[in-house]
């Protein structure tokens, strides 16, 4: 019996007591209920997929986080009106927004998924087999460092006029600044790779012959890879934080265009949709590239 009585399942009852509890008024949010019913039955699910037992445990654990501030969010701006409702609208409201604007948001997504994934990608072909060749030619290493120090640490947004200005059209200026923002980091983590790959693997591996493309394939790239891996991280990460800046050139469409749109006439609702619903993307975008990071470095668990 003690098993059932966790703190997200405590927490469900109270918000679903909260939810169903009416108003003065007499009003009653289903919608929120049947929400915190559903996010129920997602971790439920995963759970039983799951063997690992700190997942599981970490899922409940972001599942009652969520229902506190769910909990807190109605209670300040439905029951009580602590806060601002021009600047935190209640959430029966957003959410009821957020379902409206659905098929709106599914069609800026599109144009956002085009620039990120033209940005992102060119900057992964370029960076990581320029990475490569410069970690292991010490003579290309020491021209290329003092060119990393100065323009990787400088924020791509200040290149976007002489990307509007040098470029054919908006969409090819906005995907070059997402490239610039993606590249340094992938860049340098993979000269960081190469780096740290033991030189007593490298002789060893001199010494059993291989040679080149060889050698290259078999030891150097998977050597590399866990630093590639982390670098693709950070790069996707600069991709999100450039995408904004990149969909307000030249452009009138876009999530992220979507959310500084309607932050501008002060639309709330659609602002915390728009919100929630980018944060929906961003993590299936980032499970997906989780798992093909595992899978990448599924080598490394029979080395441990």
């Amino acid at each position: 019996m003690r098993k059932y009585i966790t703190t997200s399942n405590v927490l469900l009852i109270l918000l679903l007591g909260l939810f169903l509890y009416p108003l003065p008024s007499g009003k009653i949010y289903w919608l929120l209920a049947l929400l915190a019913i559903v996010l129920k039955i997602s971790q439920l699910i995963i759970k039983s997929f799951s063997s690992n037992e700190e997942k599981r445990k970490s899922t409940a654990d972001v599942l009652a986080i969520l229902y506190l501030f769910f909990g807190l969010w109605h209670l300040f701006s439905a029951r009580y009106i602590i806060l601002s409702k021009l600047l935190f609208p209640e959430p029966e409201v957003v959410f009821k927004m957020f379902f409206a604007e659905l098929p709106d948001l599914l069609q800026h997504l599109l144009h956002t998924l085009i620039l990120l994934t033209n940005g992102y990608v060119l900057a992964l072909a370029v960076a990581i087999p320029l990475g490569l060749i410069i970690g292991t030619n010490k003579r290309l290493l020491n021209v290329a460092d003092p060119y990393m120090r100065v323009l990787g640490p400088i924020p791509p947004i200040v290149y976007i006029p002489y990307a509007i200005s040098l470029l054919p059209t908006f969409q090819l200026a906005s995907i070059a600044v997402i490239f610039l923002g993606a590249f340094w980091p992938v860049f340098g983590n993979t000269i960081h790779g190469v780096l740290n790959i033991p030189r007593n693997l490298i002789d060893a591996s001199k010494v059993l012959n291989l040679r080149g493309t060889t050698l290259f394939f078999k030891v150097i790239l998977p050597g590399a890879m866990p630093s590639i891996c982390l670098g693709a991280n950070l790069s996707l990460l600069f991709s999100f934080l450039m995408l904004v800046a990149a969909e307000l050139i030249g452009s009138s469409v876009g999530v992220g265009w979507y959310i500084r749109h309607f932050g501008a006439f002060g639309d709330y609702p659609r602002v915390i949709s728009g919100l929630i619903f980018f944060g929906l993307i961003v993590t299936i975008i980032t499970w997906g590239t989780g798992r093909i990071e595992r899978h990448l470095l599924k080598w490394t668990d029979t080395v441990k």
